[in-house]
């Protein structure tokens, strides 16, 4: 599965999501954890809508966003495309930590929630 990190530092999860000017992507399997790609999100709009619109676009092949802040429109736009929105718990909390925790939660007592997005991914290939 694909998650999308909104940082300004590329190791905690600590800027809003129509905020955010860069998404750090992480592929989790139960086996690995890798950083995929640094996404450019950076591209300012006047139009709220026009900017969440290209926010998800930013993040459009991933499963999850996890993100220190996310609106109530946002979310919902992001839940319509098919993305989980997801908070972090403060924004001192480590992309590391987080993607080690749902790496232990797909193979140990996996949530419903997550393994939702499981089965999506196994019935997309």
């Amino acid at each position: 599965m694909k998650i999308a990190f909104a940082s300004l530092d590329g190791v905690h999860v600590n800027q809003h999501f129509g905020w955010c000017e860069r998404f750090y992507i992480y592929e989790i399997t139960k086996d690995s954890i890798s950083l995929l790609e640094e996404v450019d999100a950076s591209l300012k709009h006047e139009d709220e809508i026009e900017k969440l619109t290209y926010k998800i676009e930013c993040i459009e092949a991933c499963d999850i966003v996890c993100v220190s802040q996310i609106g109530p429109k946002a979310a919902n736009m992001v839940q319509s495309v098919g993305i989980y929105p997801m908070r972090s718990s403060s924004e001192d909390e480590s992309i590391e930590n987080i993607t080690n925790s749902i790496q232990k939660m797909i193979t140990v007592n996996t949530p419903l929630w997550l393994r939702r997005i499981l089965l999506k991914e196994v019935n997309s290939i």
